[in-house]
């Protein structure tokens, strides 16, 4: 992020100091900067400004959901998530490339790769990179940038053209948002970029997800569900 893009959001977190929240068209006004320029600018921050029904305001305010904490989530639905990433393990085919997201949910996934199969894996996260490295015959691509902790991944401004360059068989994509009208979405922003250009890239495109996070809507929209080719999940959205 450069320095241009700090001071605006330094600015915005003065303003919203006291509590309150600024409509997007406000927040531009205030910047003297388009609204797609603050859209930018909260894509590549660490998460401590959320837009929500085009309202600006801290992360940290009371009246937003909890901020995603990976450590937290880690053990959370665990067996659900085995069993998810079991399936999804059983659509994995030779020679292919792989884009694993960030999160919990598919750890499973990244520590559950054949031994006896050649694949390559690219990701952003680095718990799914740590599982990844440790599999024989895994050709791993872990894409870097600035790190945030709370999800333990990265992001970088070239990020989604990175992942556009390569030949993605299939996407494994996770939301911490379920929802039929709003679609997938998600608490970072900086996750928006990897996870569109995942699903702009690949051959086809498996959003795997628990129970937990059906009817939510989190800050940060990401896709339709029309988007994806196949949801592997629990009986909620299996019927």
């Amino acid at each position: 992020m450069n320095e241009r893009s700090e001071g605006r959001l330094l600015r915005l977190q003065r303003a919203l100091g006291q509590g309150g929240s600024l409509r997007l068209a406000e927040a531009a006004a205030l910047c003297e900067v388009s609204e797609m320029t603050i859209r930018r600018d909260l894509a590549g921050s660490d998460g401590s400004l959320v837009l929500i029904g085009g309202h600006l305001m801290l992360a940290s305010d009371p009246r937003h959901a909890p901020v995603y904490d990976l450590a937290v989530q880690r053990d959370r639905n665990a067996e659900a998530k085995r069993r998810l990433c079991q399936r999804a393990l059983a659509t994995l085919e030779e020679g292919d490339t792989l884009f694993i997201d960030c999160g919990t949910t598919l750890t499973p996934l990244a520590a559950g790769l054949p031994d006896d199969m050649s694949l390559t894996v690219v990701t952003y996260a680095l718990n799914i990179a740590e599982a990844v490295s440790k599999r024989p015959g895994v050709r791993l691509w872990l894409l870097g940038g600035g790190y945030h902790a709370s999800s333990c991944s990265f992001s970088s401004d070239d990020i989604g053209e990175t992942i556009r360059g390569f030949g993605l068989n299939k996407a494994f994509l996770t939301a911490a948002g379920v929802d039929e009208r709003q679609g997938l979405s998600c608490f970072h922003f900086h996750e928006v970029a990897p996870k569109q250009a995942a699903i702009a890239t690949a051959q086809r495109r498996f959003l795997v997800v628990d129970d937990s996070k059906r009817g939510l809507v989190r800050p940060a929209r990401f896709a339709g569900l029309e988007e994806v080719d196949e949801v592997i999940a629990e009986q909620w959205l299996d019927d």
